[in-house]
């Protein structure tokens, strides 16, 4: 999908998708459920083949998440259809003889005027508020980890050329590790969910002056426009997703969660 904007009563979502200008196929996939609270962006490894039936064995698992009527219950839901998707990807592999096959995820989930942001791996959330941006999620690589024990310095580790090394994906290990931080929401924020085809070649100050200059939509298409322009050497998807302000103040999300930590379906 290249073009399109899907609304729910609170927010707009824009979303793009594109092969870049190196792959021969997108191994990325998505999915946006504003009606119930999720969007979501799963990002493939193991080979065109492999990556694109990880990704797509996610997001299909993904798609049994509906109408919650509490937040716990929403992420009870996600966490279930991930663990699903962890089994089938296990299995799969299996019956391939061991062929390395897994993807990435990130989601955000709201219910009312709270958030969470769930990931595995290195795609990204970022969250677009009063004019500053600021990631969410934290990158599970091998140089991420590096940089939080104080071996590599951020800007060597945007060097490094073990940087896409990951440490968590859905399909690489018996049981997925998921980190989740979560929060309020306040009037004009708005997220952006992209695989790692967007922030390889994109600042985050970029990132932050085209969502701040338009709709959801326009957002999207300006930096998939400027990742293809720097030669988009990988898949690419981007979803944004705008809260429209002035909509009622209503419930508190996971009120018993910490506001960071690992969740383990």
């Amino acid at each position: 999908m290249n073009d399109r904007t899907r609304q729910n009563a609170d927010f707009e979502t824009g979303c793009v998708s594109h092969t870049g200008k190196v792959r021969k196929a997108n191994e990325d996939n998505y999915i946006l459920r504003p009606e119930f609270g999720l969007w979501a962006v799963a990002d493939g490894m193991g080979g065109h083949e492999n990556g694109a039936l990880a990704s797509a064995t996610v997001v299909t698992a993904l798609e049994a998440v509906g109408a919650a009527h509490s937040a716990p219950e929403l992420l009870a839901m996600l966490e279930g259809s991930v663990l699903k998707a962890n089994a089938e990807l296990n299995e799969q592999i299996r019956l391939r003889g061991g062929a390395p096959m897994g993807a990435t995820l990130v989601c955000l989930l709201v219910h009312e005027r709270h958030f969470a942001c769930v990931w595995s791996g290195d795609s990204r959330i970022y969250l677009v508020r009063n004019g500053r941006i600021a990631q969410v999620s934290r990158d599970h690589t091998e140089v991420q980890d590096m940089v939080d024990r104080g071996l590599l310095t951020p800007e060597e580790a945007r060097r490094s050329p073990r940087r896409h090394i990951i440490t968590h994906a859905i399909g690489v290990h018996e049981t997925p590790e998921l980190d989740l931080e979560n929060g309020a929401i306040a009037d004009g924020d708005a997220f952006l969910l992209c695989s790692d085809g967007l922030t390889e070649h994109v600042a985050d100050a970029e990132i932050l002056q085209a969502v701040d200059a338009g709709g959801a939509q326009a957002a999207c298409d300006a930096l998939l426009a400027l990742t293809l322009e720097r030669g988009a050497r990988d898949n690419v998807t981007i979803i944004v997703v705008r809260y429209r302000q002035g909509a009622p103040e209503r419930t508190r999300w996971l009120p018993n969660r910490p506001s960071r930590g690992s969740t383990r379906p």
